[in-house]
């Protein structure tokens, strides 16, 4: 080979190295860009991940609160047929007696209207044990 051959054939390396040399710095720069919006992106989704924990527990002390409203509402609803039962069972076979002065029976008002139940209703009978005052 020539002189002429080989300072060719190295200018034609020279270029060769020089354009791999500018796509390296081309892919240098894109690495630079594509690493800085990496860095953005674990950024934000840094932040989404603590927004997602802090929703967790919002989540988390709502739904404590749901199901002790749901045990309060199921106790209220026993309660409350509690109460109606005991209405009820309050009013069942009560009698009132009008026309007839406060504090006249005394202290013992099973007594009274035993003694003045058959002579008002002009009739007798053997009143039942299970008369009771009601409170």
């Amino acid at each position: 080979m020539s002189d002429n051959t080989q300072g060719a054939s190295m200018d034609r390396i020279l270029q060769e190295i020089s354009a791999v040399g500018r796509k390296l710095e081309g892919m240098d720069t894109a690495m630079s860009a594509l690493t800085a919006e990496t860095r953005s992106m674990r950024l934000e989704i840094a932040g989404f991940q603590s927004q997602i924990s802090g929703l967790d527990h919002r989540v988390a002390a709502v739904e404590s609160q749901v199901v002790s409203q749901t045990d309060r509402d199921q106790e209220l609803l026993y309660l409350r047929s509690k109460l109606t039962d005991l209405e009820d069972r309050s009013r069942r076979n009560n009698i009132r007696f009008l026309g007839f002065p406060e504090g006249i029976e005394g202290t013992d008002i099973l007594s009274y209207l035993r003694d003045t139940l058959p002579k008002l209703a002009d009739i007798t009978f053997d009143p039942p044990s299970g008369i009771s005052k009601s409170a």
